[in-house]
């Protein structure tokens, strides 16, 4: 198809349906059930971004994305959507593609901190109470009160387990921390460690810089996240992305309303991110979308059912591509109903009942026009990609790995000195000098209480620490922050 300057081609119903890209940042919805092509339309959309030079990021959660890097032809479905369109003769291309792989498998290593990550998002992953997740909200306090870092899960466990030995002791300043609560702590840390947390908390963090980049052409980059594996941990794999958005947010300098996006976020499986998710969280999930868009990044949500998603969020979704659902049971046809309710009316259109009946590929589409306002919506053939269908082999993907100007910076982690290593060093340092006074007096020492040997031990250095730079990296920003502060420098 002819890329039309200033526009991003994505269907073609009475005329062709585009999105104007000073509206990209608007958010997006791509909506239906399971087999209607919902994940050929967000690779199409992904391309024609990617052709006006607009990053993107997307979670692979089937396996099925990375053809994307290599061009189309090998499977005629494409050519026939461009003959059935009048296309002409369809000319196939890649996109320049970075693959991301929190295990470290199938692209560059992505981790993040436990400290960044924060006590609201972990206590979602760890699926705590509320008296629990209060009680992990405490360890994180005490840890920053006195300029503790915690990069990995075993910085996370060491302190959970000091915070549990000296309860009695942090209990007046800090509050009540109960065996019963540090005992599903560590239960869940364990679960997450054998879920793979242990590949994705630590060093090197993601620099999110790495994923607003352009390619040769000047097109925007396609980064994937292999996600077939993250998705046997569905809460990981939602709150992880979840954990991205919020750190656009934080780190992003204020743009308004840019001529394009400088990145757009596609959130696949989105409905895992609002399944079970406490008033809270939900209402900071609200807030990151409200607000992300004057960063210049546009959040386009990826689901079989638009009930899925909360109507607080759903209002703020302008540029929605509803393909068919099925109306088998009453809550279907609720969904039905409130998908069409949605759209703003065309002449001529039996909105509810079209949704019914939309083949493979065709949707409902309506976008912002440029006043911001939502056009009236059209029944409409998604254009096809130019991009390979079938995913690549191993060896196809490894090679463009090794060649990326990334390779080698993410492949090795990195273990400073932090919480782990302060507190088994002040346990040693403790331990070793009782041994001689209890042999000088004949005696067992009276140990001294852990918190004063070690916290006593370190005040003069956490004070330091917390008006340095290592020590400002253990505030955390809008879905992490336990104290209010900004995101870390």
């Amino acid at each position: 198809m002819a890329q039309t300057t200033g526009t991003l081609l994505i269907a073609k119903g009475k005329d062709e349906i585009s999105i104007i890209p000073r509206m990209a940042n608007r958010h997006g919805l791509i909506a239906g059930a399971t087999g209607t092509g919902k994940t050929v339309t967000l690779r199409v959309m992904a391309e024609q971004f990617s052709a006006i030079g607009v990053p993107v990021f997307m979670a692979d959660v089937k396996g099925d994305l990375s053809g994307i890097a290599q061009p189309g032809g090998e499977r005629p479905e494409p050519s026939a959507r461009a003959k059935q369109l009048g296309m002409g003769e369809l000319a196939f291309e890649g996109c320049p593609t970075v693959f991301w792989d929190v295990f470290g498998q199938q692209g560059h290593p992505i981790r993040a901190t436990i400290s960044e990550m924060g006590p609201l998002l972990l206590g979602r992953i760890l699926d705590l109470n509320d008296i629990q997740s209060g009680v992990l909200t405490l360890i994180f306090k005490i840890a920053d009160d006195n300029g503790l870092l915690l990069l990995d899960l075993k910085d996370l466990r060491a302190m959970t387990q000091f915070a549990g030995e000296n309860a009695a002791q942090f209990k007046t300043e800090y509050g009540n921390i109960s065996a019963a609560s540090i005992g599903a702590i560590q239960r869940g840390l364990v679960a997450l460690d054998q879920q793979g947390g242990d590949a994705f908390f630590g060093e090197p963090a993601l620099d999110l810089s790495d994923l607003i980049q352009t390619g040769p052409g000047s097109k925007g980059v396609i980064n994937i996240l292999a996600a077939d594996k993250l998705m046997q941990s569905p809460k990981l794999y939602a709150t992880f992305l979840l954990w991205m958005l919020a750190e656009l947010y934080e780190s992003l300098p204020e743009v308004g309303d840019p001529d394009k996006p400088k990145l757009v976020f596609f959130f696949d499986e989105a409905h895992l991110l609002f399944t079970d998710a406490p008033k809270a969280l939900e209402d900071k999930i609200e807030q990151v979308v409200r607000l992300i868009r004057s960063k210049g990044v546009g959040v386009y949500f990826v689901t079989q059912n638009p009930l899925d998603i909360p109507e607080a969020v759903l209002g703020q979704l302008g540029n929605r591509v509803q393909h068919a659902l099925r109306a088998f049971t009453p809550r279907d046809q609720k969904a039905v109903r409130a998908a069409a309710e949605t759209f703003r009316a065309a002449p001529g259109l039996d909105v509810a009942k079209a949704i019914t009946e939309l083949g493979v590929g065709e949707a409902l589409v309506s976008v912002l026009d440029a006043k911001g306002s939502p056009t009236p919506v059209d029944r409409a053939l998604i254009y096809p990609p130019h991009s390979r269908l079938t995913p690549l082999t191993p060896d196809e993907r490894a090679g463009i790995v090794r060649g990326s100007v990334l390779f080698g910076h993410y492949e090795k982690a990195v273990d400073r000195e932090s919480a782990y290593e302060k507190l088994k060093a002040k346990a040693e340092a403790k331990q070793a000098a009782e041994i001689p006074t209890a042999k000088q007096k004949g005696r067992t020492a009276e140990p001294q209480s852990d918190t004063a040997k070690i916290f006593g031990a370190m005040a003069q250095s956490a004070a330091h620490a917390i008006g340095s730079q290592i020590g400002r990296q253990i505030i955390r920003g809008v879905l992490g922050s336990i104290l209010g502060g900004n995101k870390r420098r």
